[in-house]
């Protein structure tokens, strides 16, 4: 279990993390979400205590993080680092070196992943001759090689094709039904909906919510109908119940005052555009983010506080 509490970082005259705290419960997925620059990075750096907080203190199952501690963790940073010229399996044995796993039951585990993330004809070719995607599986692969019991990714899913990402989500699942405690970063609110049981909002260092995804959902989402249509759909952004608006090409996302409107918004539409699908689907954690923290990353305290 990690618990932050009351943690707070400041560089020079910027207030990178302002008094905050969570815990990650043991065996789930937590993902900690926010635009670019809201104190993510920071907080993950200050649990790996590679950089120490202001204030506050952060304990791994109840106790400071002790020297022993490190072969349990495993942290995977946005800035990515491999060594160029190595073979990737030498890289690979390398990190598992690290932490305390020799070459004779690295290299059969390395081979494994490998396999699984579509790269075993790679082992021994150089980490310079790997495109920006293999290269972040490879470093994935080091990050778990070694079969950690807490996992922190920093936007792990940075620099992967679809198919890799949802490799990744696959993986991170199978992770913790081995009963690993999984806590990532990521600004991509697709991502951490599928995965995550519970989110952390943070903007501008602090808190902005905390809870289950249903929850979240319950308290600060509308319903959101989707619409496939063909005609000039310019005059829904004006209709009395409709709270937000996503317009596509052919495509509308509509975020209602009630569930009750959707009924009305169909007759209103049946009326004047052809409509080819209307779906009526539950907040989506994007829409919630947009709500609280708002397009240009300004956080939007009426509703917070709502």
């Amino acid at each position: 279990m990690i618990e932050v509490r009351h943690v707070s970082k400041a560089y020079s005259s910027v207030q990178a993390v302002n008094d905050l705290g969570f815990i990650v419960k043991p065996g789930e997925i937590f993902g900690l979400i926010g635009p670019n620059g809201a104190g993510k990075s920071t907080t993950i750096r200050m649990i790996m205590n590679i950089i120490a907080p202001d204030s506050g203190e952060i304990l791994i199952d109840g106790k400071p993080m002790r020297p022993s501690d490190k072969a349990r963790i495993a942290y995977l940073p946005e800035e990515r680092g491999l060594y160029k010229k190595l073979t990737v399996i030498d890289m690979l044995c390398y990190l598992a070196e690290l932490k305390g796993v020799d070459r004779r039951r690295s290299v059969p585990l390395a081979l494994d992943w490998l396999r699984r993330f579509g790269l075993d004809g790679w082992a021994s070719r150089k980490i310079e001759e790997l495109s920006k995607g293999m290269a972040q599986k490879v470093q994935f692969i080091g990050t778990v090689l070694h079969d950690p019991d807490i996992l922190l990714f920093d936007e792990p899913f940075s620099g992967l094709d679809p198919l890799s990402q949802d490799m990744l989500l696959k993986t991170l699942l199978e992770l913790r039904a081995a009963g690993k405690t999984i806590m990532f970063s990521t600004h991509i609110m697709d991502h951490a909906e599928k995965i995550c049981e519970r989110i952390f909002l943070m903007n501008k260092g602090a808190e902005l919510c905390s809870d289950s995804l249903a929850e979240l959902k319950s308290g600060y989402g509308s319903p959101v109908a989707t619409v496939e249509y063909d005609g000039d759909a310019s005059f829904v952004a004006d209709l009395p119940f409709v709270t937000a608006l996503r317009s596509f090409p052919r495509l509308l996302e509509i975020e209602l005052a009630s569930p009750d409107d959707s009924i009305g918004l169909l007759k209103v539409l049946a009326g004047r555009v052809r409509v080819r699908r209307f779906e009526l689907l539950e907040p989506s954690l994007h829409s919630i983010f947009l709500k609280l923290v708002g397009a240009n990353g300004e956080e939007k305290t009426e509703a917070i506080h709502a």
